[in-house]
């Protein structure tokens, strides 16, 4: 398929999908997120996935703010449905995919990493749920694979002050697998990892997957459809309207108390 935002490269049977909108901090728009489900659905053929963005300040900055801003509540669950549905397909992928995150990963950027089987990111790496500065909450899966890689304590603590973490606070926090001085030395550190598990059983691999997702995973169903009301209702009230509008206007944004 001809994709516009995203960059596919495979070698040895590794498929690196880049995100690819630099000029919009490779934030995830509706195509973006569309084009991700695509390429997820039903792939087959490599043995492994390396999610990244574009080289620069960000892996991926989030959702697209600017997108967001003029939807309806019915837009807006479409659209957390959409970003659902693409962090479940990379999820249920029967092979290993990692999260090579450099730069920041914020809001549906981290949700887009949590998906992953696990996180690599370089020192320049940033981490967080900021969406109650803007008068919305996580709604592609942060409410609920949050506390399962952190705890229920912090993840609460990072959703509802949406303060970020670096790459070194996020690996002590068990987000990140690892953490690496450079681009390079994290995409070859993947590689390696890969390498390794290249040489084990692929079927026995892939059970272990699905075996771990489905364990890990026991209410993810209810807390999704839970999560994904919670987000549309976001849509309807004023904070939602005003924290978008101060975001891009470049101001500090006046919720009501």
């Amino acid at each position: 398929m001809d994709y516009q935002t995203l960059v596919l490269d495979e070698l040895d049977g590794v498929l690196t999908v880049t995100v690819n909108r630099p000029a919009a901090r490779n934030a995830l728009s509706e195509q973006t997120l569309t084009e991700l489900r695509d390429l997820f659905t039903g792939l087959t053929g490599p043995r492994a996935v390396l999610l990244t963005g574009s080289e620069g300040p960000a892996f991926i900055a989030g959702a697209d703010i600017r997108e967001m801003a003029t939807m309806t509540p019915e837009q807006g669950e479409t659209f957390g449905a959409l970003g659902q549905e693409v962090t479940r397909r990379i999820e249920q992928l029967p092979v290993p995919v990692i999260a090579c995150v450099d730069g920041y990963a914020l809001g549906g950027g981290c949700e887009m990493a949590m998906a992953c089987d696990f996180i690599y990111a370089t020192r320049k790496a940033v981490f967080g749920q900021p969406e109650v500065l803007l008068g919305l909450i996580p709604g592609f899966g942060g409410c609920v694979r949050l506390f399962r890689r952190v705890g229920v304590a912090k993840a609460r603590e990072l959703i509802y002050s949406g303060r970020r973490v670096d790459a070194v606070d996020a690996h002590r926090l068990g987000l990140v697998n690892e953490v690496f001085d450079s681009r390079e030395e994290m995409f070859a550190a993947a590689r390696r990892v890969l390498t390794d598990i290249a040489a084990n059983s692929p079927a026995a691999v892939s059970a272990c997957k699905s075996v771990i997702n489905t364990v890990d995973g026991l209410g993810v169903a209810e807390g999704l459809r839970a999560e994904l009301e919670a987000f549309r209702l976001a849509f309807t009230t004023d904070d939602m309207r005003e924290g978008t509008a101060a975001f891009l206007a470049k101001r500090t944004p006046r919720f009501r108390t």
